[in-house]
């Protein structure tokens, strides 16, 4: 017997969609919530007596769920013996303290959440005003993108304004703001990651991604565009223009 468990995917993370799709697999989910049943390191054997199935069967799954990310491993003798004739450590299995998260279109609410706590704490600890503290740090996320733009960069052949214009795309695109140009040239963000924040809080959030897109396109250079606010239904609200 088994009891099934609620999985919550939270957090950024690469191979999302990879861990979802191996709990879509009904024997795989089964033993996933035996692991988290568990709560404690758990072996093949002991996995394969609690839900009654072949041990390689469900050393095949406890093995791809941590391929996966979804569990971690580590050896153990679990005799305690140590020393010749201890045996072999046993392979266990527990869940993973990363956290996941799936969301389409693509959001990243604790991005805007870790932002904001940094503003707050440093209103707090320095005695910034909190418009200020919130501005300082969209502006060190902004640094924070332009630095990934620059390690997209390293190795290309070319340093001119396709390249960084292509690498700047890249980044956005990976942070869920589908960026898409336009005949005029113009990049339309078709998607904005603060979604419901930027519907409650507008001023806010909206201020926020301009400061922060404002930041990295000035600290990466020569990718030919401005930032504009200009808030449309269904979209973000900043849009990238030409430079003239």
């Amino acid at each position: 017997m088994y009891v099934k468990t609620r999985l919550v995917l939270e957090g950024p993370a690469k191979g999302r969609l990879g861990a979802v799709t191996s709990l879509a697999e009904p024997t795989r989910r089964a033993v996933y919530d035996i692991v988290v049943e568990t709560g404690e390191w758990i072996s093949r054997d002991q996995a394969a007596e609690s839900i009654g199935l072949e041990r390689g069967t469900v050393a095949h799954h406890l093995d791809r769920l941590a391929a996966d990310g979804l569990l971690e491993v580590d050896y153990q003798r679990l005799s305690g013996r140590r020393g010749p004739g201890a045996g072999r450590p046993a392979k266990l299995y527990r869940r993973s303290r990363r956290d996941f998260e799936i969301s389409l279109p693509p959001r990243d609410y604790e991005f805007v959440a870790r932002m904001l706590a940094d503003a707050a704490d440093r209103s707090k600890t320095e005695g910034v005003d909190i418009a200020t503290a919130i501005d300082d740090v969209a502006h060190a996320a902004g640094l924070r993108f332009a630095g990934e733009v620059r390690v997209r960069l390293r190795g290309t052949a070319g340093r001119g304004i396709r390249p960084r214009r292509r690498a700047l795309l890249d980044v956005l695109a990976e942070h869920g703001f589908e960026p898409q140009a336009g005949a005029d040239g113009t990049v339309v963000l078709r998607n904005c990651p603060f979604h419901r924040l930027a519907q409650q809080h507008t001023e806010l959030i909206c201020s926020m991604n301009l400061r922060l897109l404002q930041t990295a396109i000035d600290d990466i250079g020569e990718t030919g565009f401005d930032t504009r606010l200009e808030p449309e239904d269904g979209l973000c609200c900043v849009k990238l223009h030409p430079s003239r």
